[in-house]
Parts: C-alpha cells; structure tokens; sequence
C-alpha cells in the first residue's frame, strides 16, 4: 500500500493545543488497515491518548476513519468509495479532528483519499443512431455522446477508438474544464444506393493499469440530399441564475439557423448531458430553444453547470453548443454550530483563561454570506476566543463565586454577514462546584443569656447560631466550645456545646452568691477541607432566686447564755430599747427586709420598726408591766415567695438592779432544771432497756452530781460572757445597723456580794444572764458619780 504522511503543527496562544497532520491513502482498502500512526507524527504519548479520552470529532455523521488509542493509531473503519464519497472533485479528502480533554486540545487530521482504477468508461446509451444525407458533403461533423469514468487522474478517460474507418473519422475536442468533446466527421462521401445503413463501434478506453473500457453501437441510416447543417449563432452561451430559484425560471436561450428550406430547415433543440444533473435541474424547448430549470438549485452543491445543446435538422445534420450556468449564491444556510467539547462542572476556583467549552462553526454559504461571528452575552464571567478559522474556545474571564450564581446559562449567538443575516445560537448550562472559600459567621457579634440560680444540671440556656454561605460539607457547621477557665475552674465544667445544634446546656447548678456571671468563647468551624472557622463570646449572667432567709446578727441567739436589754420604768415614749440586725445575701427585693412584732409579752408597751428593725416603746412605762418582757420579731425579705427568720428578744423593765436578777435567776434555774430533766429522761429511758440495775445506779449519780453541783456553783464566782456586735457594712446597700454600738460591763465576784466591775460606757443597758451560774452582767450608761464615792465596794475596770 503506497501511503503518504503530511505532518505540521502550529502552536497557538491560548490554553489548549492545536496542530495539523495530513496522510494520503487509497481508496477501497480493507476495513482495519493502517492510516497511521496518530501518536508518534502528533508527538503524542499513548498514555495521555487515553488519559484525554482522546476522539474523532467530524461534522458528517459517516466515519470511515477510527482511533485505536490503545495503539495510537488510525485504523479504517469503513469502506472508502471515493467516487460516492466526492462526486463532483477530483481532490477528494476526509477531514475530521481528534480532541483531547483535561486539559483540552484539539488536532486536525486530514486523510486525502487517492484514486484508484475500480471504474471502466461508460456511455449513458447502448445505441447512438444518425440519419445522414447522401449528400452531405466531406468534412461533416456529428457529435457524439461522450463516455464518463468516475475515476480521476492516470485513471480517467484517455482515448476514443472508431472502428471501421471507412467512412468516417474520429475527432477530439479538448475543452478547458478538461473534458473532451468527440466528433464522428465523413471523410468519404456515402452512397445510399451501396449501403443504406452503416453500422460502428466507439471505444472509450482509460489510463488505468490495468485499462478499462466502455463501447456504443452508432447507427447510420443513409437519407436523400440535405445540404446545410444547422449553425448556432454561438459556440459558448452564459448565464447566470439565483440559487433556489423557482422550477419553471428560464435561464437561457440558445438559437440556430438552417439555410435549407422545408422541413430539412426545421430544427429541433435538445440536451446531450450524459451522467451529471443537469438533465433533472434544466430542459429545453424543442422548438425555440429556450431554456429553464425544472429542479431545485443549490449552490452548495454545484457552483456551476456545463450544458451541451445539440441542434438537428430533419435531414439529420446537427450543430452544436454548450451553455455555462453560474449559481449565484443567496444566504440561505444559518451557520451551524457544533459543540466539540464542553465541560457541565467547573470549580469555583478556577484560573483565569480555563477552557470550559470548544465550539466549530460551519456556513454553508460563500463569501459574506459564509463568514460567521460568534458572540456570548454580557456579564457573566466569560469570554470567547477565537482559536483558528471557524473554532471558539469559551474560556473564563473572571474569578467565579458559587455564592453569587451556581449556575450559568451562556447563550452562545452565531450570525453572518449575509443580507438578510441569518444566526443560529446554542445554550450551555455550566454549573459551578463549591469549594470551602467562606468561614461560618455568626448571627451576633456577641451573647448574652441569662438564667436563673439554682437551675436543674443539663439545662438548655441558649443557642448559637452561625450560617456558612459554601454549600454541602463545605456548609456543615459544628460548634465547639474553646478551652477557657472561670475562676481556675475549666469553662466546662460550666456549662457544654452541643456540636450539631450550637444548644448551650448547663454542666452544673449555679448559685447567684458564688459566681454573677461569666464568659466564654464558642468557635463555629465548617466540614471543609482545610476547614474554616469563626469564634463568638458568650457571656451567662446567673439571675438572683429567693433561695436564701434572712440572717439576724443582732441580738445574737445562743443556747447557754440569755440576753437581756434592760429599760428603765422612767422611760419615755419612743424610748430606743435595742435594734435587730438581719442581713440577706440575696440581692435586689430579694434582700429588702422588713421587720414585725410577732409575739409580745405586752404588745400595747413595745413595737418594731418596719424598715430599720428598731425596738422602741410606744407608751410610758408604769409599775404594773412586767419585768420580764418576751418579744418575737419576724425579719422576712421581699422575695417571691418570700423567705423570714425569728429572733427572741428579752427585755427587763426595772429601775434596779436587785430586781432584775431575781427574776432572771429564777427563769434561768427553771430553764436549765428543765433541760437537765429531759435529758436525764431520755438517757435513762435508754439505758432501762439494756440494765435495770445500770439504770439505778445511774439515777443515784445523778443526784449524787446535782447536789455536788450545787454546793460547788454556791461558791463559785460568776462567769461573764462579753458581747461585742460587730461593725456590719451592707455593700449592697440593703443593710440594716450602719452604726457602733459600745456597752459596759458590770460584773459581781458573787451574788450576795455588791462588788462589780464596770467598763466602758454605752448609751443603753444589756442584762446578759448565765443560766450555769446566779451571776449577771450590767451595761449601763454613764453613771461616773458612784465611781467618785470613797465608800464604794465597786471596783472599776
């Protein structure tokens, strides 16, 4: 097989690769023969045949070419008739190209297909005949109808053979459209008397090896005298006529003339096209030799018609003609636009000039009417390049953002240059991926939430939330709670983030007098790769709860000593007897406290100050009231519920001293006989169970200790219990004793002694008893006269 390779690439500046390769092979070779080899004349390496999905991209739907990539090689698929497959040239070639993807190229592949000797010389009819004068002079000629063969080139028609010769000769017109016109001219004048009907061979004969050969019978029927010939008044008639005119437009038309007279003079009009389409697209009148077309023409198909006239007379003489018809193109034919290569998805990220679509123009028109602009509509972010002759290249122009728009729709528009113009346009619907490009962002630049103390551990407090603009995974947000510390305690321990929902929960209960509030960071991050992130203070402030009483620090309750303020019969109305100190460590209302009398010994004599928890009198104090006053006083806050505390107070209304201790003494030894009593009780109500016996030895110690006890507290000195209110500051500003409250201390060695000790003074008298023993501790006010008396038995301290 005799192949030819024709090789060159040309390098263009853009993003894809673009070249050019040619081979020349036979027609008619087997399927699966050899082309060439692809990879090797491209520089190509087999593997990036394969990795680029390498194809064959034609505008024809027949393929007579295939790729072997796993050769790269180009191998024929089809029998290749190059008669069938170019009809009307004589360079007949396949042209398609080959694409490339990831990154896209493209080359361009030319296979001309050679001729070979597969036609012999054939002529449409069997059978020519003539009618000829006996008359008819030497040197007259008679065309004949030529032999057509498909083939082109060494193998077309080369020579006519007629045979025999004894009347007539052959003779060939070479035309300059390279056919070959043939006369059969009388070279001895015929006689009708010796032979009526004379009978010849015409032999086409090609230039194939080897030859092939076609033959028509010719016919000659020997008439009576006609002397002139038909002559037409032009040897080249030319017309021109409008693609897709209407069947019936006339063309053209042809006249001859004949000198004869009578019917030898009539002349018939007719065309002597063969094997072409001339004979279905145009006719003749017979009579007048007009000519018109009868079927539809195209430009695209044939630029230019040859039509051979042929004129007769009755006597049989002819002359001939040939008419040239040129197809004046129109714009009929909207430019094609076929899609090479395209790509649906491309990521948001993606450089500039990145190919996403490869686009082949085709217009079937000439010159203007052929010439084709594509163009893409504005503001979307790409552009299109024209790479070579008819190829666009759709590219990007500018960064995208799938935030922005997801998906493009680019209406590519092709339209010529023809009058009218005719376009056509194709729509791309390309879709934009994501990549993780925009961190999660918060709803809030900051939080705040509140709850209230003493809540229930797991408690949802609040909720986060943060928004990612990327899509899918790249969208998915988990919240995570930053490693922090409150108070050196770690953050949580506090309080916990759920990572899918951004629910702040509780770890603990918290107490409002422990910690007010606190701070934290939550950090948003998204399921990219590499993820991206974003952060958020959250600060918890913890709400009071009515969750904590009152507490009086003044007078102070203990269980062994028994305080007492003393207040003089003397004493006026509003007289100031002593002041209840409470706090509350709650706050706001939940720490306003107010005070009420809630038991009293004689309520018309004492009452309490609601606010500052005063204790004054109300009335004057006369001889009838009690020495011994017991009063109750309620503190309770301003809480919902609200929470109160009690406190005793015991007042002695006396003018002396004397007086105030019998009655305390009394009360004491009866307190103290009482508790001494149920104690004793119940240890030997126990005790009985185990040993009757243990029990009443018991019993026997007991009163064995008590008269011990007794005889030992006769002799004894009594003791003093000081009491010292301390300074009470309410930061708050809820707090209810602002002031210093100093007292003085009288003390006797002995209670049928009148010695005391005094110390400094105050501004009001407090009785303190000591229930183990009959002593007692005055503070009065200052009272420096009795110190001044030599004989007093008061040591002053």
């Amino acid at each position: 097989m005799n192949r030819q390779v024709l090789f060159f690439i040309s390098l263009l500046f853009l993003d894809t690769v673009f070249g050019q390769v040619s081979y020349s092979i036979p027609e008619e070779m087997a399927k699966g023969s050899l082309v060439g080899n692809i990879a090797q004349d491209l520089g190509v390496e087999i593997k990036r045949l394969i990795s680029g999905k390498a194809t064959i991209y034609t505008r024809n739907s027949d393929v007579y070419i295939e790729l072997n990539r796993d050769r790269g090689v180009l191998l024929v698929k089809e029998r290749i008739d190059r008669e069938a497959l170019c009809t009307e040239t004589a360079l007949c070639a396949l042209h398609f190209q080959i694409i490339l993807e990831n990154p896209m190229e493209f080359y361009s592949v030319t296979v001309q297909i050679t001729d070979i000797n597969d036609n012999a010389p054939t002529f449409e009819k069997n059978e020519m005949r003539f009618k000829i004068s006996e008359s008819a002079i030497t040197g007259a000629k008679f065309v004949l109808e030529r032999a057509v063969d498909l083939d082109v080139g060494i193998n077309d028609l080369k020579r006519y053979d007629l045979k025999p010769t004894d009347n007539f000769a052959l003779k060939v017109h070479n035309n300059a459209d390279g056919n070959k016109n043939i006369e059969m001219v009388l070279q001895k004048p015929l006689d009708r008397e010796k032979q009526e009907q004379i009978s010849l061979v015409l032999t086409a004969v090609d230039g194939g090896e080897p030859q092939m050969s076609g033959t028509m019978m010719i016919v000659i029927t020997v008439l009576d005298a006609n002397d002139n010939a038909p002559v037409f008044t032009q040897s080249t008639y030319k017309a021109t006529v409008t693609e897709n005119s209407p069947k019936g437009t006339v063309v053209a038309t042809v006249t001859a003339t004949d000198a004869d007279q009578g019917s030898n003079a009539k002349i018939t009009y007719s065309i002597t096209n063969t094997l072409d389409n001339v004979r279905k697209l145009f006719e003749i009148n017979e009579e007048n030799g007009e000519i018109s077309s009868i079927g539809d023409i195209d430009f695209e198909k044939s630029k230019q018609f040859q039509i051979n006239l042929l004129a007769s007379d009755e006597g049989g003489l002819t002359d001939s003609c040939k008419l040239i018809v040129d197809i004046q193109d129109i714009n009929d034919n909207k430019p094609e636009i076929n899609i090479m290569s395209r790509s649906t998805v491309i990521s948001e990220d993606a450089k500039l000039n990145t190919v996403v679509t490869m686009i082949n123009t085709v217009d079937l028109d000439s010159g203007d009417n052929g010439h084709v602009q594509c163009f893409i509509g504005e503001n979307v972010p790409f552009i299109l390049k024209t790479s070579t002759n008819n190829f666009y290249s759709l590219v990007t122009d500018s960064e995208l953002d799938r935030e922005r728009s997801s998906e493009f729709n680019i209406t590519v528009s092709c339209s010529d240059e023809g009058v009218p113009s005719l376009s056509s346009s194709v729509t791309l619907t390309l879709q934009i991926s994501d990549v993780n490009d925009n961190a999660p962002v918060f709803e809030r630049s900051s939080y705040e939430a509140y709850i209230v103390e003493n809540n229930t551990p797991g408690l949802s407090v609040f909720t986060v939330k943060a928004r990612d603009a990327d899509w899918n995974q790249n969208a998915r947000v988990s919240y995570i709670l930053e490693d922090s510390s409150v108070n050196g305690v770690p953050v949580s321990s506090y309080v916990s983030v759920s990572a899918d929902s951004g629910v702040i929960h509780a770890v603990r209960s918290f107490d409002y007098e422990q910690i007010k509030d606190f701070h934290f960071r939550v950090k948003a991050q998204d399921g990219g790769s590499p993820p991206l992130s974003s952060n958020v203070t959250v600060k918890i402030l913890i709400q009071d709860q009515n969750d904590n009483p009152p507490q009086v620090l003044y007078p102070v309750q203990t269980g062994g000593s028994l305080v007492a303020e003393l207040v003089p019969r003397s004493a006026d109305v509003g007289y100031l007897v002593t002041k209840v100190v409470a706090v509350d460590v709650d706050s706001g209302q939940n720490a306003w406290l107010s005070y009420k009398l809630q038991k009293a010994t004689d309520r018309a004599l004492f009452e309490v100050g609601s606010q500052n928890g005063e204790i004054r009198t109300i009335r004057q104090v006369t001889d009838k009231d009690a020495v011994k006053q017991r009063l109750t006083v309620i503190v309770e806050d301003n809480g919902q519920p609200s929470r109160s505390a009690t406190v005793v107070v015991n007042v002695a209304v006396a003018d002396s001293f004397p007086e105030v201790l019998s009655e305390f003494t009394d009360f004491t030894h009866d307190k103290e006989y009482n508790d001494n009593l149920t104690f004793y009780l119940v240890l030997a109500l126990a005790v009985v169970s185990f040993l009757f016996i243990t029990c009443v030895v018991v019993i026997i110690s007991v009163k064995i200790y008590r008269w011990r006890q007794s005889r030992f507290l006769f002799h004894s000195n009594l003791p003093v219990i000081p009491y010292y209110p301390p300074r009470y500051s309410d930061t708050l500003g809820t707090g209810t004793l602002q002031h210093v409250y100093n007292y003085e201390v009288c003390r006797t060695t002995d209670s049928r002694k009148s010695d005391c000790k005094f110390g400094g003074a105050g501004s009001q008298n407090v009785l303190i008893m000591d229930p183990s023993s009959t002593g007692t501790m005055q503070r009065i006010q200052s009272e420096k006269s009795i110190l001044d008396e030599p004989d007093s038995p008061l040591e002053v301290g």
